[in-house]
């Protein structure tokens, strides 16, 4: 059996030993670089494969990180032509030190390695001795150091730099600046570093501040303290000043406990230093007292709040809200009032006390809520009457008249009774009737209310009950008027015409009957027939109010008033 030439292994078929067998070959080109003034041409290190399996070439440029230069494979993987009869490139044709052209290009060959050169040795062909890859003059000229100029000086920096290398005096400062609009006391603290003479200013945030959170008003630097008479104008936001604009500078002796330091137009305050800068002055100067001085402001005594006037809008506590939040919230209500008294209602029936005519008949109905103390104020529509009726006031709370704005005095149930004058916003109202469930709450709450109230609500009482004038059976069986008028009475009664509540419509009838006569104006009567829709154009309710008339004026309402019983 054969051995194989390269490795000593045994013999393999030709297509079975190059099928994965590949020259490598070390190369460079030269490439022009025209429009730099630092290099006139670069040195580019290529790698060329020649794959044995089917006589291919391929050129690949190792990557350098931040090159700027597009590289990777510069030539993929094929038969390269050699030159213009359309031969190709064979691997006979490699060797060390010498040139190829590939698309133009001129690669040099300076060494393969250890593989390739054992292959080629072992295939007869005499390799040339390696050489070196030549170098990039600007890559070459990058890695010398460059050369810096130092300006010889009496001053002994580098001495200085030793000696206080780390040592920072540190001062707390304060800029008030509260003389100016917006304006205000802000803390910093100033560093100054022994070494190169800088001062740094750092600003003192505090927790939710409102400020960006910039650590540095002025970086490291140094700071000028006199400048020349010419240089007062030199733009130094963009260049920087020199010791020829400068007679003199910061230095440590300028910084002091107790005394103000303009810097950059800003004049800071300093009120305290750390141990380390109060030893070093104590050393350095001979100043050993050197004590913090109390800056903080005394809070001055707050403001007393005060409303601005009532503009007559809403209810005061509601429009007062609006000046102690952005946000204005409710008012806080009784809210165990008004579980107990959910859905109590006291009504008073009133007039209008106006000096215009079309006013004096006009009625109104108060409702008083006892969960809120509100009130609303309702007309009973009255037909042919020229006043709308309905909705006269919404539901609020009404204030009393002479009490102030900052103290407002509301109506209660105490101020509501028979006769009493309630003033709504200018208009005056007299009260004339309650309700039952009024004369309820009166009597389990007597102690509330005034001598005068309970004493008005006694003589209603009496007057309600006060019996209707009963006609003498003698005079009845005599009479045939009265006769006839109680059969009259019965028929309507029987005929069931509009049957209402009886003691409504007679309240309403004494209402207006204050001298407690029986009898009303004609003019009277029919309003209040008209209110309660009863038939007036009936022929037997016509007849019944001729029976009741007494003169050309007066009508006898009791007698009406029994034909519509319940």
């Amino acid at each position: 059996m054969m051995s194989n030439p390269v490795h000593g292994l045994p013999f393999l078929p030709g297509t079975s030993f190059k099928d994965s067998t590949v020259l490598k070959f070390d190369a460079y080109f030269q490439e022009d670089v025209p429009l730099s003034t630092e290099e006139r041409y670069r040195i580019r290190r290529v790698n060329i494969y020649y794959y044995l399996e089917d006589d291919s070439m391929s050129v690949i440029e190792p990557v350098v990180e931040n090159s700027g230069i597009p590289q990777g494979k510069l030539i993929k993987r094929q038969r390269l032509a050699k030159n213009d009869r359309g031969d190709h490139y064979h691997w006979k044709d490699l060797n060390r030190g010498i040139n190829i052209t590939i698309y133009g290009r001129t690669f040099r060959i300076v060494d393969c390695d250890k593989f390739t050169q054992v292959f080629l040795e072992s295939q007869g062909i005499e390799l040339n001795p390696p050489e070196k890859m030549a170098l990039d003059p600007y890559t070459e000229l990058r890695k010398q150091p460059l050369r810096k100029y130092v300006t010889p000086t009496d001053f002994d920096q580098l001495k200085q730099f030793l000696t206080f290398d780390k040592q920072v005096l540190r001062f707390y400062a304060i800029w008030d600046d509260t003389d100016s609009m917006f304006g205000e006391c802000r803390t910093y603290i100033i560093h100054y570093y022994l070494m190169d003479d800088t001062v740094e200013i750092r600003e003192v945030h505090e927790r939710n501040d409102g400020r960006d959170p910039f650590p540095l008003l002025m970086s490291r630097q140094r700071m000028p303290k006199v400048l020349v008479e010419n240089a007062k104008n030199f733009p130094r936001c963009v260049l920087e000043i020199s010791d020829k604009e400068v007679l003199e500078w910061y230095t440590a002796k300028d910084f002091i406990v107790g005394k103000p330091l303009t810097i950059l137009g800003r004049t800071f305050f300093i009120y305290d230093c750390d141990p380390f800068t109060r030893q070093y002055y104590k050393e350095k100067f001979g100043i050993s007292d050197l004590p913090r001085i109390d800056v903080s402001k005394k809070e001055p005594p707050p403001v007393k709040q005060e409303l601005p006037p009532y503009n007559g809008y809403g209810l005061v506590e509601d429009s007062a809200q609006n000046c102690f939040a952005l946000i204005p919230k409710a008012p806080k209500k009784d809210v165990i009032k008004m579980l107990m008294n959910e859905n109590k209602v006291l009504r008073y029936l009133a007039a209008l006390e106006s000096p215009i005519p079309e006013d004096k008949d006009r009625r109104f109905v108060f409702s008083y809520f006892l969960a809120t103390d509100m009130i609303s104020i309702f007309e009973p529509p009255v037909r042919n009457s020229g006043i709308i009726g309905g909705k006269y006031l919404g539901r609020t709370k009404v204030v009393k008249p002479g009490s102030s704005v900052e103290n407002p005095i509301y109506y209660g149930p105490s101020d509501f009774f028979i006769g009493a004058v309630i003033e709504v916003f200018g208009h005056r109202f007299v009260i004339l009737d309650t309700d039952d469930c009024v004369l309820k709450y009166m009597e389990r709450n007597a102690a509330r209310y005034s001598p005068e109230a309970l004493l008005s609500i006694q003589n209603r009482v009496r007057k309600q009950e006060a019996p209707a004038p009963e006609l003498d059976n003698q005079q009845t069986e005599e009479d045939p008027g009265v006769q006839e008028l109680e059969a009259l009475i019965d028929t309507i009664q029987k005929q069931g015409k509009d049957r209402l509540c009886r003691d409504n419509i007679r309240k309403m009838f004494q209402i207006y009957d204050k001298e407690a006569s029986g009898h009303v104006d004609r003019e009277t009567f029919f309003k209040i027939c008209d209110s309660f829709h009863l038939p007036v154009d009936d022929s037997l309710v016509k007849e019944l109010i001729r029976m009741c008339s007494h003169g050309e004026d007066k009508i006898d309402y009791y007698n009406f008033v029994r034909a519509f019983s319940n």
